[in-house]
């Protein structure tokens, strides 16, 4: 505690403390959640050991049309302020993955716009009939700042993903993937040990 006090002061200690108490309340398994925080859905929010999560984070599940949605987050993740996690079918975050502030991770979006039933742009959006694709970030990923991560989509293990970035397809594991939307510009090359260019 004196080495807490120490780095954060007499003050932001105490409110350390209030946050750890009201995180144990909560999630048991998770280390530390700063309030406030928005979940709606807890019951289909499966966390483990290790969870840190900013302020103004948002976490919802709403089960949709006979599907159970889930989000699960895996040991050892930290996610910091405002990032907003949304899933009707299947959000799951692997282990020791660190995702950066304003993140938006969603499986599901307002209306169909691929495929064989479209929607009408004349339809109102909110009212439009949701569809979703789950979303899968492998272990030890890592998002950057205001990096938003659309339906149908993996990021591959020991992915980097670039700040304000864009992943609307899937992301190949020991990659570093920029840009709207997200490329993949460096591939990490186990016998040279490095990060390596890869040519657009």
């Amino acid at each position: 505690m004196l080495e807490k006090i120490k780095i954060y002061g007499i003050f932001q200690s105490m409110v350390m403390l209030i946050h750890m108490i009201r995180t144990k309340l909560m999630f048991r398994e998770a280390r530390l959640i700063r309030f406030p925080m928005d979940v709606r859905g807890k019951k289909y929010i499966s966390i483990e050991n290790g969870f840190t999560a900013g302020t103004g984070c948002r976490m919802e599940v709403y089960p949709t049309e006979g599907r159970r949605g889930v989000l699960k987050i895996g040991k050892n993740v930290q996610i910091n302020d405002y990032v907003h996690i949304t899933a009707i079918h299947s959000v799951i975050i692997e282990d020791n993955v660190l995702i950066a502030s304003k993140v938006y991770i969603s499986d599901c979006t307002h209306g169909s716009y691929t495929g064989q039933k479209q929607s009408n742009p004349v339809e109102i959006v909110k009212d439009r009939k949701l569809s979703c694709k789950p979303v899968l970030i492998k272990a030890n990923a890592w998002l950057g700042d205001n990096v938003a991560i659309l339906p149908g989509t993996v990021v591959g293990r020991n992915c980097i993903i670039g700040a304000n970035s864009v992943v609307c397809s899937s992301i190949p594991d020991n990659t570093i993937a920029v840009g709207a939307p997200a490329k993949v510009i460096k591939k990490y090359n186990d016998v040279t040990g490095c990060w390596e260019r890869v040519m657009l």
